[in-house]
């Protein structure tokens, strides 16, 4: 099994901070996703990386939108792992 050297946290808030710190822990590289009403959350700073997801969308939609999520997974490069939380990806 390969090792995962970068990790996207499709969490917010407290579940996406506990995630991102034991990651960092472990020296693994963090990105994270935030909705735009999340643009000033903790979790958003606290990753090594940070992208935008479901632009023009409310927060619940915002981080369901699963097509949103994979495009920014392969524009992260180097991702090779993935804390899908209560996202559609994590089923």
């Amino acid at each position: 099994m390969k090792k995962i050297r970068s990790l996207v946290v499709a969490n917010r808030s407290e579940i996406a901070i506990r995630v991102l710190r034991a990651a960092s822990e472990l020296g693994i590289r963090t990105v994270a996703i935030y909705s735009n009403e999340d643009r000033f959350a903790l979790h958003r700073f606290k990753a090594d990386e940070s992208y935008l997801v479901g632009l023009g969308k409310k927060p619940i939609q915002a981080y369901l939108d699963i097509d949103d999520i994979i495009r920014i997974a392969k524009e992260a490069n180097g991702v090779s792992g993935f804390s899908g939380g209560r996202s559609g990806l994590s089923t």
